[in-house]
């Protein structure tokens, strides 16, 4: 009975779950009366659920509205619809809205819903003082209480008759901004305003403009009176005064200053005059200006003083500016129109005018270090002005010039480079150096004292005819190097080695060898060396030849490896030859003492095998050889011959002197010359054989028995 009733009960729950089945359809969020409102104006936001179920049952929605990701709304209703009510909205207000909805453990949102309250509210503007001095500054601020950051400020100050100044702040973090604007000479009434901006969806939206706010400035001195005496017709020579003054309220940090062209001539402090003289020259024309500072104000007065000319410049005639040393020279100095000043003549230097005579005229016999920049001066009433400089250049000749090659020898490498250098040791620069090749102009060069020159490429008949020229101004001329010949080094090519015998050589016996060059410059160095498990220098000698011969009298079994032989001159390249292979072995008669040692040992060997055989015999047949003995004595010569044709099996002396003649012949052919691609070798070394029989005793090196 349990049982049933437990099965009854758990069916019936079946079907009361499944009668609170739902599902959302659809949450939307709608915005009244529309997307976009104005400031100050009622919007509206519902959201709504749309949910299907399975049987009419209650059913609890926490809806929340969110506005750029942040909660701004959440309510919980049994009803399937939730408002948001903002009676007022500002410009804050904007933005995206999203509504979601959770019931029964579900969870459904909406789109997105942009929101746009258009306009700002208007900003407070507030000024700290409401009069101020010149020179000081005026501090405002902009306010916007009910927005919210960030925003633009932009703050206006206005005057009459002028454009108005405005200054941008941008604030990210507060609804507020703060300026200051200076008070500068001629502000006297002053209004600000200031207006904001915000962006919205990438476009900018600007608030109403404050309210003016008026501020007042007071002067806290006069602007300067600046005159001059004489007021007018003022001429070189004259003694001007200027006077600079101003009426001020507070003496206290007052300036006056006095400036001609940015150029400060005099100031004061803390006095209301300030006074300047001076003696007027005609670089004393033009603007002055006289300043008063008191803090941050400042006021300007300014004046244009002309100064009339006494008298001209006075010039500087040269009789001739390029001339010879210990020529004359002419200096002469006149004022156009002018003929009472004093004059002097002076030299320019670095440090200070050198004076050479208090007069209109100079002549002189100059030398070179008279060359420099002249100048004249006149004075006239204690006013004194300078000509422009005349520049004289005086030239020493120039000496004959030197030719020579940079690298110090007159000689090059075929196919390099040949650097010339041109000197010249006396001769007033600029000096003019020409180059030539045979009759031909390489190259002209214009420097001080020397100059260079590369002809590239050498060839085999460059060998000679390189000269120069060096002139300059002075009117001797031209003067000529000797002719430069140069020696071309034509390089080591295709050094070769060869000897005799060749190959195979006899112990004790002499090998000639010969090292040879195709081509290249004497004086040539040949060496010789051998290479088994090192390197030995066993020869050294410099040629003036192609070829060079050296006898090695009586080679031994340690001459025995590898040899080639190096070439080089004064082109400093090192031309390798081809490697011999000499093998050193057993002279004839070494070979024929082996043999007879052999034989006598082979010899002695067979003898002792017959003796003990016969002993042997003997002791075995006993009586019996007695008693045969007339029988034996019968056949003893026939066993005789026998006997010594049984030995000939083990021993032919014919034979062996065959093999020993074979052997010796064979010898003696290999002693015979070997050819070595052609008879070119043997050719060059029996020359060289009857050309060097003086040189046999040349210098060896790098070997114990090189002697």
């Amino acid at each position: 009975m349990y049982l049933a009733l437990l099965v009854i009960f758990l069916q019936c729950s079946e079907l009361y779950s499944q009668k609170r089945v739902f599902t959302f359809n659809t949450v939307d969020i709608k915005v009244q009366p529309s997307v976009k409102v104005k400031n100050g104006a009622p919007l509206s936001i519902t959201c709504h659920a749309d949910i299907s179920k399975s049987t009419d049952f209650q059913l609890k929605h926490n809806f929340t509205v969110f506005k750029d990701g942040k909660l701004v709304f959440m309510t919980v209703s049994d009803k399937r619809d939730a408002r948001y009510e903002i009676p007022v909205a500002r410009s804050s207000d904007t933005g995206d809205y999203e509504c979601t909805v959770e019931a029964g453990g579900k969870t459904k949102s909406s789109n997105s819903l942009h929101v746009w309250v258009t306009g700002m509210t208007k900003p407070i503007l507030t000024a700290e003082k409401k009069e101020v001095l010149e020179g000081e500054v005026v501090k405002l601020r902009c306010e916007l209480p009910e927005e919210v950051p960030p925003l633009y400020f932009f703050f206006r100050k206005m005057k009459m008759n002028s454009t108005p100044k405005e200054k941008s702040v941008f604030e990210s973090q507060r609804n507020f901004s703060v300026v200051e604007f200076p008070v500068e000479e001629g502000d006297n009434i002053l209004q600000f305003d200031c207006f904001a901006r915000r962006n919205v969806k990438l476009e900018f939206e600007s608030s109403e403009h404050s309210k003016k706010t008026l501020v007042t400035v007071r002067e806290p001195f006069i602007k300067p009176t600046l005159n001059v005496k004489p007021s007018s017709n003022i001429t070189e020579g004259d003694r001007i005064q200027i006077e600079c003054s101003t009426v001020v309220a507070r003496m206290r940090d007052i300036e006056i200053i006095l400036q001609k062209n940015k150029t400060i001539l005099n100031s004061v402090r803390d006095e209301k005059l300030l006074k300047y003289s001076a003696v007027a020259t005609l670089e004393d024309s033009g603007e002055y200006q006289c300043k008063v500072e008191q803090g941050r104000a400042s006021k300007t007065t300014k004046l244009n003083i002309v100064v009339s000319e006494l008298f001209p410049k006075p010039i500087l005639a040269a009789s001739v500016i390029k001339l010879d040393e210990n020529k004359e020279l002419t200096l002469s100095c006149s004022i156009n129109g002018f003929q009472k000043a004093n004059f002097s003549i002076l030299r320019k230097n670095s440090n200070a005018d050198i004076w050479l005579k208090n007069s209109k005229n100079l002549t002189m016999r100059v030398n070179v270090n008279d060359t420099g920049s002249y100048i004249c001066k006149a004075e006239v009433k204690g006013i004194v002005k300078e000509s422009k400089p005349v520049t004289i250049n005086v030239y020493a000749p120039v000496s004959k010039p030197t030719l020579s090659v940079v690298s110090g020898l007159p000689e090059v490498v075929l196919g390099k480079s040949l650097l010339l250098i041109c000197r010249s040791v006396m001769g007033t620069p600029p000096i003019t150096f020409t180059f030539y090749k045979g009759n031909k102009i390489k190259e002209t060069v214009v420097n001080d004292t020397y100059a260079t020159f590369l002809d590239e490429n050498i060839g085999q008949n460059d060998k000679g005819g390189y000269r120069c020229d060096a002139k300059n101004n002075h009117s001797s001329g031209m003067k000529t190097s000797n002719i430069l010949n140069i020696t071309v080094i034509v390089p080591i090519k295709n050094a070769s080695l060869g000897s005799v015998p060749y190959g195979e050589v006899e112990d004790g016996s002499e090998t000639v060898f010969l090292c040879s060059v195709k081509e290249g410059s004497w004086p040539i160095r040949f060496r010789i060396f051998r290479k088994t498990d090192r390197e030995v220098l066993l020869f050294e000698k410099n040629e003036n030849a192609h070829r060079v011969v050296w006898r090695r009298e009586a080679m031994n079994r340690q001459d025995t490896g590898t040899y080639y032989c190096m070439a080089s001159n004064r082109a400093n390249v090192d031309v390798k030859s081809h490697p011999i292979t000499i093998s050193v072995i057993l002279a004839a008669w070494q070979k024929g003492v082996i043999a007879a040692f052999v034989l006598i040992l082979i010899a002695g060997a067979v003898t002792l095998t017959l003796w003990w055989l016969l002993c042997k015999k003997k002791k075995a047949k006993g009586p019996s050889m007695e008693m045969s003995g007339s029988a034996l004595a019968t056949n003893s010569p026939n066993e005789k011959l026998t006997r010594q044709h049984n030995d000939g099996d083990y021993y032919s002396g014919s034979g062996y002197i065959e093999g020993s003649e074979n052997h010796m012949k064979s010898t003696d052919e290999s002693k015979a010359p070997v050819q070595k691609g052609t008879e070119t070798v043997y050719s060059e070394i029996r020359k060289a054989n009857n050309d060097s029989v003086e040189n046999r005793h040349s210098r060896l090196q790098g070997h114990p028995d090189a002697t």
